[in-house]
């Protein structure tokens, strides 16, 4: 049976991404886009989920290894930011010590 009639997702795929570790409608989301479009299906994502059935956030991280950048998208994308800010940063200073 369909839950994300926007996406075509079904309940066997919410079950699956579920069983991959996500908790949440928002996890699910992530994995699935399921409830990012009209919203009609996150109550039914709550519910195939349940309550109290994911492990606390802090036995997760306890239980992974320590994050690297590459490992997480947006840490990637924060880096990568940060760099292009102090590049952005360092040629401007030598732009401004050229005009002086």
């Amino acid at each position: 049976m369909y839950v994300c009639s926007c996406f075509g997702i079904t309940e066997a795929q919410v079950k699956k991404h579920a069983d991959a570790g996500a908790c949440t409608p928002r996890q699910i989301a992530s994995a699935c886009k399921a409830g990012t479009d009209c919203g009609g299906c996150v109550r039914r994502i709550q519910a195939l989920l349940g309550r109290g059935d994911c492990p606390r956030r802090e036995l997760l991280d306890q239980r992974q290894e320590p994050a690297t950048a590459s490992a997480h998208p947006v840490a990637a994308t924060v880096a990568a930011s940060a760099a292009a800010a102090a590049a952005i940063g360092a040629i401007r200073d030598v732009t401004l010590s050229d005009a002086a």
